[in-house]
């Protein structure tokens, strides 16, 4: 197999769903959405912020935020996965 061993064809438009608590901000934003944000950034400088997809839990205290990049290979991908698991905010990414 080619492309470091999986069977996705690079680049590729890859979504990733990352959920923890919610972490208001005094501005009325969430931590939690910036902080992953900035994390998926770091790892795909093109992504465009304004197009993470935000769905809070029934009571409100956990949010998933889902970022749609632009992988360009295996690489980049587990990079982005070690980063955004080893947060202390994130309890689960798929």
């Amino acid at each position: 197999m080619s492309e470091e061993d999986t069977l996705l064809r690079f680049p590729t438009d890859f979504p990733i769903k990352i959920m923890g608590e919610r972490r208001l901000s005094p501005d009325g934003g969430d931590d939690f959405a910036r902080a992953m944000v900035e994390l998926v950034r770091r790892h795909a400088p093109d992504f465009r912020s304004e197009t993470a997809e935000m769905r809070a839990s029934r009571n409100g205290n956990y949010l998933s935020v889902t970022c749609v990049v632009r992988a360009t290979s295996k690489a980049q991908l587990d990079a982005l996965y070690r980063e955004i698991t080893a947060h202390p905010w994130v309890k689960m990414a798929l």
